[in-house]
């Protein structure tokens, strides 16, 4: 009896099928299955396609392909359907891929059986792989699956989602997840254990007789159908894994970049025959789960640069300074690794005296950390020299041109801004130079905020030999100075003016704690719980921040508390008469009589103007405001080198200048001119007033 015969007799037929034609062949019995005439025929497969229930036909590809991959016999069901579309039955196809030598094409003939079976009962459903609803529940689980792989941020996450993972139709009771260290074989995590039943497993030689070991060694798949497939073939573990009680296990390899990474293991408390559908969806959830803990790996290392980075490079306040109180805060953006640019320092000086500084490197990447590293450290060295403010930031803004010299493309060049202050905590005066950086804020004792505006130059790194004036500044007893980066003000979409009015609220609100006055700033640009204390930042940010705030201690017996404010204007700055008007205005930023306010800022403008043209010194000008709300006192002096007195004139109509001493006697409550020991003061004193004050209302000494 022929091979055929004996076939047919138990409803068995043989078929074949050349990709590189499209020819199908099938025998009598074959032929029969498929819904054609009991006889031999040869037809291309577009003429059989309409036998086939369209979703079963749409998978033969992936099956085939799989195959040829792993190897392997391709197995599936696949429905007969009627012209109607109604269901003949549903066959069994195994066959077996032959590869065909054919210049650059990837060929093969397939070569197998079909059988009639029928459909599964209710029972053995739930562990038998079958066409049609099964295969969209398997598309669907793989497409979660991998969505959910894709979002887990960190290995835990991954290992958790791993063992949530609901597998349609043969759900593995227990995962494991092996790694390499070295020549051993770790086990990085497991879902349906015990805790400490994976310690037999871990710290094990690649060399054992055990399957995940095997996997890792050769990068292949193990199934394991059964308890006596396992004892046979690995004898040694055997006695291991019998104590969880399963009867089927898959061991597969962690792929990754073509590098084997570890391995995967599902454990079944069923048997599963691990058909081609089945090893299918366990290969494809053995990629994505490499691929997964590749990327998880991959952020926890960035994550621990990052921490590490930050630890090498946030500075340390340092011991305390007698006298002075003082806090920082640094915010990284939160984009890509937690390190930027800005940076804040304190730096004790060969003098005796402190250095405060705070600066940001343009750019928020690893770039702009490394030369804010650099340039912190050029900065320190520079100070400890014993070097002036000025001759500070004039030696690190050569240093940081010299960075990038030579180099190429639109990061090399890059610049700096910075703000240096030697601060002497014996009489709280504190000596400013400023390199295009966000001038200081000082607190008076009352609690008014004012920005107090400083000379400046161009920021570091743009001219090799860039000047940099110095201005000084005198804390009073109780006052406190914050120094901070553009990111403080200006996130949240905000210029430095809407930036300042977010701020100075806040700045003006009494706290006894610079610690938490630090947070508080943070605070208000981000949300609650923004601030940066010792681990990263989850959220984004728009730009780094570094703020720090310095407050000179006040003596227990206080004075009532005031407001003060002085600055020079040199000859060679007449601009500075401006920068005056608005010190003044902003001291009286809460004066209830707004032209009270206007008449100082026009004394002052005179006054200041007065010394530039008719002296050859500079302007020494001297604000403070004291007293109690309601009845405080503003008083002004402006002082020369100059030993003339100024004389009240009664100018003509056209004339230009001589007005100055009229406005002083019209507009102030009281004036005068003090002779000192070398050159004079002239000053006035405003009271406040809660009604506009009338012209005339002044009077003399």
């Amino acid at each position: 009896m022929r091979t055929e015969e004996i076939l047919a007799a138990i409803g068995t037929g043989l078929w074949s099928w050349d990709s590189s034609t499209g020819i199908v062949t099938f025998d009598a019995e074959a032929a029969r299955l498929v819904g054609l005439p009991a006889e031999p025929v040869s037809c291309h497969g577009h003429d059989v396609r309409g036998r086939f229930h369209p979703a079963d036909w749409s998978e033969i590809d992936g099956v085939v392909n799989f195959a040829i991959a792993e190897g392997i016999v391709a197995e599936a069901r696949m429905r007969i359907v009627d012209e109607d579309g109604a269901v003949l039955r549903t066959v069994r196809s195994r066959s077996k891929p032959v590869a065909v030598e054919s210049p650059g094409r990837h060929e093969y003939v397939l070569v197998g059986i079909l059988q009639d079976v029928a459909e599964p009962s209710a029972a053995s459903a739930a562990h038998t792989p079958v066409t049609g609803d099964w295969r969209r529940s398997r598309e669907a689980f793989l497409l979660d699956a991998g969505r959910a792989l894709a979002e887990a941020g960190s290995t835990e996450e991954v290992l958790r989602v791993a063992g949530s993972l609901s597998m349609p139709g043969f759900s593995p009771e227990g995962l494991a997840v092996f790694g390499i260290t070295g020549e051993r074989l770790t086990v990085i995590g497991h879902h349906g254990q015990s805790v400490g039943d994976e310690k037999p497993f871990t710290d094990m030689p690649l060399d054992t007789d055990y399957p995940a070991a095997e996997v890792v060694r050769t990068g292949q798949p193990v199934y394991l159908p059964s308890p006596e497939a396992y004892r046979s073939r690995y004898p040694a573990t055997w006695p291991l894994a019998r104590a969880f009680g399963r009867r089927s296990w898959a061991f597969l390899p962690l792929i990754a970049s073509g590098h084997t990474m570890g391995a995967w293991m599902a454990g079944f408390r069923h048997s599963v025959a691990f058909s081609p559908d089945e090893r299918s969806v366990l290969t494809t959830v053995a990629r994505m789960l490499a691929q997964a803990l590749t990327r998880a790996g991959e952020a926890e290392t960035e994550r621990e640069l990052s921490l590490g980075l930050q630890r090498a490079m946030m500075p340390s306040l340092g011991p305390g300074v007698p006298g002075l109180t003082v806090a920082a805060r640094y915010v990284p953006t939160g984009g890509g690794l937690q390190v930027g640019g800005d940076w804040y320092d304190m730096i004790p000086l060969p003098s005796g005296r402190i250095a405060l500084v705070i600066g940001d490197v343009q750019g928020h990447d690893v770039r702009a950390a490394g030369l804010m590293g650099q340039l912190r450290i050029a900065l320190r060295a520079y100070a400890a020299e014993g070097h002036r403010p000025d001759a500070v930031l004039s030696r690190a803004s050569r240093f940081l041109a010299g960075l990038t010299d030579g180099e190429d493309g639109p990061d090399a060049a890059r610049f700096a801004t910075c703000l240096y202050a030697e601060a002497d905590p014996d009489t709280g005066t504190l000596d400013i130079a400023r390199a295009g950086h966000p001038d200081p804020v000082v607190i008076g004792v009352d609690g008014t905020a004012v920005i107090r505006q400083t000379a400046g130059g161009l920021p570091l790194g743009i001219e090799k030999d860039a000047d940099y004036p110095t201005t000084r500044v005198v804390l009073g007893p109780g006052e406190t100075i914050m120094l901070c980066t553009d990111g403080l003000i200006e996130t949240g979409g905000h210029d430095m003016a809407t930036g300042w009015t977010r701020l100075r609220p806040i700045l003006e609100t009494p706290v006894e704690d610079l610690e938490k006055l630090a947070d508080t700033l943070v605070g208000a640009v981000h949300g609650p719980g923004s601030h940066y204390t010792t681990g990263p930042l989850v959220d984004r940010r728009e730009d780094d921040i570094a703020v720090l705030v310095l407050r000179r201690e006040a003596p227990r017996s206080r004075r009532p508390p005031g407001r003060r404010s002085a600055m020079t204007i040199a000859q060679a700055e007449p601009e500075r008469v401006a920068a005056s008007r608005q010190q003044v205005r902003e001291l009286l930023h809460d004066w209830p009589d707004e032209e009270q306010v206007d008449a100082a800022v026009l004394m002052v403008s005179e006054m200041a103007t007065n010394v530039l043209v008719h002296t050859d010194g500079d302007a020494l000008l001297v604000a403070e405001v004291t007293g109690e709300r309601g009845e405080r006192r503003l008083r002004v002096a402006v002082g020369d080198s100059s030993d003339e007195l100024p004389h009240k004139r009664r100018p003509g109509e056209m004339a230009s200048s001589g007005r100055g001493l009229m406005l002083m006697e019209m507009l102030a409550d009281a004036w005068g001119v003090d002779p000192e020991g070398e050159g004079k003061s002239i000053w006035f004193e405003l009271y406040e007033s809660e009604e506009p004050a009338e012209l005339g209302a002044g009077g003399t000494p």
